[in-house]
C-alpha cells in the first residue's frame, strides 16, 4: 500500500485559501445537505451525514449553519428539491475533468458549468465518457496525529481498506464505495479521529502537462469549476511537471 496525492501539488500551486473564501462551508453545507436528502437527517442511523458534520465540525463551522444544512437536505426549508448531479468534461490538451454538483435547479447549472468549459478551452462530455478513466473509491482522511505513521498500514488492513498513504498532516486510508461507511466506523470505535469520509473519483493514470501555458488554462478551468456556488468536488486527472510547477509558483 503505497502511493501519494498528485493534486495537492496543484493545491499549494493554487495557493487559495478556501476557508477565508467562504467555500469549504459551503462545500460543506452542499454534502450535508444532500446526506440529509440521501439518507435522512438523523446523523445516528445515516454514516454519510454523520462524516459530513464531522467534516463541518473540522473547519469550524457554525452549529446554525449545520443544522440548516441537515433541514434544507430533508425538505423542511421548503423550494427545490436539492439533487446530486456529476458532469463530465474535457479540457485543455484533453485533461478530464468530473464535476459533482448540489443543486436546486438542474437546467442553471448545465448552462453555467457549459458555459464555464468553453471559455476555458474545454468542453462538457456526455455522461460516461470520462468516467471510465477514474476509479471511483471511498476515502477516509485522518489526523497526522491520531495514528503513528508506522501503523498507518496496519490500521489500513484492519479497517479493510484497500490502500494508505501519509500526506503533509493528515494519513489517507482508500476504500471500495460499499466498505466506506464500514471502515470509518471501525476507526472510530478504535478511538481513531476521523477528519472527512467521502466518496471520491481517482484518476487511473496522471496526464502531466509540460506546458506552462496549458498548465495556466488547466488551473483557471479547475478554479472556476471549483469557486462555483453548487460545486461540491472537482476531480481531474492532471498533475504538473516539477519545472512548470516551479516557474507557477514563482
Amino acid at each position: 500500500m503505497a502511493g501519494h496525492n498528485k493534486w495537492s501539488k496543484v493545491k499549494h500551486i493554487k495557493a487559495r485559501v478556501d476557508v477565508i473564501k467562504g467555500r469549504v462551508f459551503s462545500k460543506c453545507s452542499h454534502e450535508i445537505a444532500l446526506a440529509a436528502r440521501a439518507g435522512g437527517g438523523d446523523p445516528a442511523a445515516n454514516p454519510r451525514l454523520r462524516s459530513a458534520i464531522d467534516s463541518a465540525k473540522s473547519v469550524s463551522m457554525p452549529k446554525d449553519n449545520i443544522e440548516r444544512a441537515i433541514r434544507k437536505g430533508a425538505g423542511e426549508l421548503g423550494g427545490e428539491a436539492i439533487q446530486e448531479v456529476m458532469y463530465e468534461g474535457y479540457g485543455p490538451a484533453g485533461i478530464a475533468f468530473m464535476v459533482s454538483m448540489a443543486t436546486d435547479n438542474l437546467n442553471r447549472s448545465a448552462a453555467d458549468v457549459r458555459s464555464i468549459f468553453t471559455k476555458n478551452n474545454g468542453l462538457v462530455a456526455t455522461q460516461g465518457s470520462v468516467a471510465f478513466q477514474f476509479d471511483h473509491k471511498g476515502e477516509i482522511r485522518i489526523p497526522a496525529d491520531a495514528i503513528d505513521a508506522g501503523k498507518l498500514l496496519e490500521v489500513a488492513i484492519e479497517v479493510g481498506a484497500d490502500d494508505a498513504h501519509s500526506e503533509e498532516d493528515q494519513h489517507v486510508l482508500i476504500t471500495t464505495p460499499a466498505a466506506l461507511a464500514a471502515a470509518g466506523q471501525s476507526l472510530r470505535d478504535a478511538g481513531i479521529s476521523v477528519a472527512s469520509e467521502k466518496l471520491v473519483y481517482i484518476p487511473q493514470n496522471s496526464s502531466v502537462v509540460n506546458d506552462p501555458v496549458i498548465a495556466r488554462q488547466a488551473l483557471k478551468l479547475h478554479d472556476q469549476l471549483d469557486d462555483y456556488a453548487d460545486t461540491v468536488a472537482v476531480f481531474t486527472n492532471f498533475d504538473v511537471a516539477d519545472d512548470i510547477s516551479d516557474q507557477l509558483s514563482e
